[in-house]
């Protein structure tokens, strides 16, 4: 099969003809259709992520048709149309049994701790706990948004910050994961405050819905823009770029009682930033991370969908081919490109 590989962090990529993938007894081969281009995929190419052992092979949202299976799988067949979350879980450790597989101890991430699916065929383990079906009203390149970007703000959003109707969500960082918050966020009723340095990403975040944007290459203290706005500050708030300002920020401007939600990657020295830590006593705040989402969770996000109250197709402005992919995903950094990019020729 034609994949895109790296052989060393930071280093140029390129595509070459490897094996294709044999599926092991609790798994199957997919067949790529669509696969997504994330800034987890940078961070990885970065070297940031100390799963990745190179030559390595990027690229973890993606939908495909099941090519093949293996001899224990039983609720998968070939020619099934299936997506899959970007942590694939055991089924047998502690989250897992809580029912919080996102968090699985013994985690698969194709991409990450596997050659991922910028590629023509991906292999995927644990078939049966972990493939999702995709309904065929939705075509590959939508169902590729959901494995990462759109299920990790659905599960920051609905899961764990239960936003309802009337309540005020600031998102600072307008990439796909940010834009993904914001449509679910506005479904649900809420207030959203969209905050970028880029005007198209803001003006394009008003069109699924946000109701104010702050630049903040324009504002000097975005927190206190934030409580200009509202009044009182956010009742939820989303780091969706992951840096020390943003994380900061997303805590500062948050009401009494206000929950962040840390979705961006925080990398290397950033990880352990600075924070308003008077600010989460005196207010009583939360501090929640989101993950990816489990795959028994999917059928709530799909129905979302198939109910017309967000349409994620809507987020995806630009489609590539793998050839293309080596110089997208390096330039993922300086990239002011709005929406998400989906890989969809091989």
């Amino acid at each position: 099969m034609r994949a895109v590989i790296y052989e060393q962090f930071r280093e140029p990529l390129s595509i070459r003809n490897v094996s294709d993938p044999v599926p092991s007894d609790d798994g199957v081969v997919i067949a790529v259709k669509a696969t997504g281009v994330c800034r987890s995929d940078w961070h990885g190419w970065m070297g940031h992520d100390p799963d990745i052992r190179v030559p390595h092979v990027p690229g973890h949202e993606l939908a495909g048709e099941i090519a093949s299976t293996g001899r224990s799988v039983s609720r998968w067949k070939v020619g099934d149309r299936v997506t899959v979350p970007f942590v694939c879980a055991c089924g047998a450790c502690r989250p897992c049994r809580s029912g919080n597989q996102q968090i699985c101890d013994q985690q698969f991430q194709p991409g990450f701790t596997h050659w991922g699916s910028f590629a023509e065929y991906v292999a995927i383990q644990r078939a049966d706990l972990n493939l999702v079906g995709v309904p065929e009203e939705l075509s590959y390149d939508t169902a590729a948004c959901l494995g990462c970007r759109f299920a990790t703000s659905f599960r920051a959003i609905v899961d764990l910050a239960h936003v309802t109707q009337g309540q005020w969500v600031a998102v600072h960082g307008c990439g796909g994961v940010g834009l993904s918050a914001i449509m679910i966020a506005q479904a649900l009723g809420a207030r959203v405050i969209a905050i970028d340095v880029a005007d198209n990403k803001l003006e394009f975040a008003r069109s699924i819905g946000a109701e104010a944007t702050l630049n903040a290459r324009e504002q000097a203290n975005i927190p206190a823009a934030v409580g200009e706005l509202t009044r009182h500050g956010a009742d939820v708030s989303i780091d969706a770029l992951g840096s020390t300002e943003t994380c900061f920020n997303s805590i500062a401007c948050l009401a009494k009682r206000g929950r962040h939600i840390q979705i961006g990657l925080l990398a290397g020295k950033s990880g352990r930033p600075n924070l308003p830590m008077d600010q989460v006593v005196a207010k009583e705040l939360e501090i929640l991370g989101s993950h990816g989402m489990q795959a028994h969770r999917y059928p709530a996000m799909l129905e979302l969908i198939r109910a017309g109250r967000v349409q994620p197709a809507r987020l995806v402005t630009r489609t590539i081919s793998l050839e293309e992919c080596i110089s997208a995903l390096p330039g993922m950094a300086r990239d002011s490109c709005v929406g998400v990019t989906i890989i969809n020729s091989f």
